[in-house]
């Protein structure tokens, strides 16, 4: 907020987050707004805004707002798309050592007899890797490091291609991924094309005991297939990270399953990762609206590492109103 109070003329309303009818008043000559998470922005909303430049997005996803719509009035949409990438793949590799060592989460909890099961190591394991986001790329170095072995699939990597020597990670075909791995971490990129992606069939070959962890959107998995498989061993236990809220609703076949653990979207909360996103946001929030003053197009800068704000000349700014919420 400091850093862009010298650079533009800037309000903090979080008040407005629930009050969409009192922001389009407010903002009707806003230049960048940053939304939180629950703010949907839909065409009907934009055409409130008619000043609007650039939409920020502190999370990583943009399925809340209306991309197509934003590309029609030129409005640039910032989101901080790689931001999360390695507290995310910490949450991974910590959700999968509770999973193989259930019996610490117990022993803290002040059970005497934390667990009848005996623990596992993840060193000389297999672990399957479903999906190459980025995400991915910095989870195998870690797994690589503990003397894990990595197999892999991604629907839109093919089997030759460099990232999985690069990984040092086997590629392997869906049926073998589930067939061989002792445990599963799934941070695929989802597509509506791929809803119930991990089904019945793909189940059924799973390695009796396995355990699995993800982060990707719960509509990946079909969620009778997925019940079945918990309850009748093929899957031991499973951790995944911000499920839509029916997803294990009172209707739904997963609803109480001791076995399934649903965290509300931890991979992402570091102090690390929001500072992260929200260095990204600010700097990328000022290019864009500088960019369109000075009637220049916005080609974003490259890459930066956001532990601190970048060195700008005060010259290049302009009085131009954003506004935060």
């Amino acid at each position: 907020m400091a850093w862009l109070e010298t650079r533009h003329s800037v309000e903090y309303r979080p008040e407005l987050a629930d009050d969409l009818t009192v922001l389009r008043k407010a903002a009707y000559k806003t230049r960048g707004i940053v939304f939180p998470r629950q703010t949907v922005v839909t065409r009907d909303f934009l055409d409130f805004l008619p000043k609007l430049k650039a939409v920020g997005r502190l999370h990583v996803g943009t399925d809340n707002t209306d991309l197509e719509a934003c590309k029609e009035r030129g409005i640039k949409v910032i989101h901080a798309s790689s931001a999360n990438v390695r507290s995310n793949a910490e949450y991974l590799l910590s959700s999968l050592l509770l999973l193989y060592r259930r019996g610490v989460v117990s022993a803290l909890m002040g059970r005497r007899h934390p667990s009848g099961q005996m623990g596992r190591e993840l060193h000389g394991s297999t672990i399957g890797i479903l999906g190459l986001a980025p995400t991915a790329h910095t989870l195998a170095g870690m797994l690589t490091g503990l003397g894990v072995r990595l197999i892999g699939y991604d629907p839109a990597v093919h089997h030759t291609a460099p990232i999985w020597e690069r990984l040092r990670i086997q590629p392997v075909t869906l049926t073998e991924l589930v067939s061989q791995s002792d445990a599963v971490s799934v941070q695929m990129l989802y597509a509506a094309r791929f809803r119930g992606f991990v089904n019945e069939k793909l189940l059924a070959a799973c390695k009796r005991g396995q355990v699995w962890v993800g982060i990707s959107r719960s509509a990946l998995f079909d969620e009778v297939a997925l019940a079945a498989a918990l309850s009748d061993g093929r899957i031991e236990a499973c951790i995944l990270d911000g499920a839509e809220d029916n997803f294990t609703g009172q209707s739904s076949p997963l609803n109480g399953l001791k076995n399934l653990f649903i965290t509300p979207r931890l991979g992402s909360h570091t102090r690390e990762a929001r500072l992260r996103s929200s260095w990204y946001v600010a700097h990328r929030m000022h290019e864009a609206i500088s960019a369109e003053q000075r009637g220049v197009e916005y080609v974003p800068s490259a890459p930066m590492d956001m532990e601190l704000p970048g060195a700008i000349s005060p010259s290049q700014w302009g009085d131009h109103d954003l506004m935060i919420r």
